[in-house]
């Protein structure tokens, strides 16, 4: 079994390729660069490397958000036109959940962040159940007082996961105290292969072109027009 792992849902691009369980490649990237532009050839640059062919492919895994509405579509439409043209099964991962599996054998709640501007961030927290990582707290969008007020009220160790963690650093230790452990840099980059990792154990997409990202939230731009169509229709 040969699996595709692509993650642009944020800043760092992760490409991999798993071969029957084995990691056989992977590349994993925070610099700030165009995934528009680098996400193909660093999977054809992945599929030379491992001496490999599109066709070779069983499955592909997606980081499907949430994160930059940008990164996330581009990751999204390469799956989907891989997976439709190739004729494999896709399999959708949230970002968020990615990123805790960094930090799998963590004993306590992982809780990744992605920035989300104004204070306010993509987050959730998870906890390992035999074996697996299970959903405590929703994957979505929450001012960062409003996700550490959720984290107030669950006991036991926290750790803080993600490059953009940092942004939110002290407001975190301020409140969380001994309770909270930031991860150290070597894990805050989502990898490819532990988005392959959770996607092996998840039931494929059932209609490939139904297939969407999770956002978590609207786009600025939409949530700027609704609010105007609000105020038109109370002016009336």
């Amino acid at each position: 079994m040969i699996w595709l792992g692509i993650d642009t849902a944020n800043t760092p691009l992760s490409v991999a390729i798993v071969k029957n369980g084995e990691l056989l490649v992977e590349e994993t990237s925070a610099m700030v660069v165009n995934h528009s532009l680098r996400a193909m050839p660093a999977i054809e640059e992945l599929l030379a490397k491992a001496g490999l062919a599109p066709a070779d492919i069983d499955a592909i895994a997606v980081s499907e958000g949430p994160g930059s509405y940008t990164g996330v579509r581009i990751g999204v439409t390469i799956a989907k036109t891989l997976a439709w043209t190739l004729g494999k099964p896709l399999i959708g991962v949230s970002s968020l959940k990615v990123l805790a599996t960094n930090a799998l054998f963590f004993v306590g709640l992982i809780c990744p962040i992605v920035d989300a501007r104004r204070n306010n961030v993509y987050a959730g927290a998870y906890r390992l159940d035999a074996g697996r990582l299970t959903e405590v707290i929703e994957d979505g969008h929450y001012s960062v007082e409003e996700l550490i007020q959720q984290l107030e009220k669950l006991g036991g160790p926290l750790l803080f996961i993600g490059k953009d963690t940092a942004m939110h650093e002290q407001q975190i230790v301020e409140r969380l105290g001994e309770r909270a452990t930031i991860a150290p840099l070597h894990l805050n980059l989502p990898r490819a292969s532990s988005l392959i990792h959770i996607a092996a154990q998840s039931e494929p997409e059932t209609d490939v072109h139904a297939f969407v990202p999770e956002y978590r939230r609207i786009a600025e731009a939409e949530a700027n027009w609704l609010k105007e169509q609000g105020k038109d229709k109370i002016s009336e």
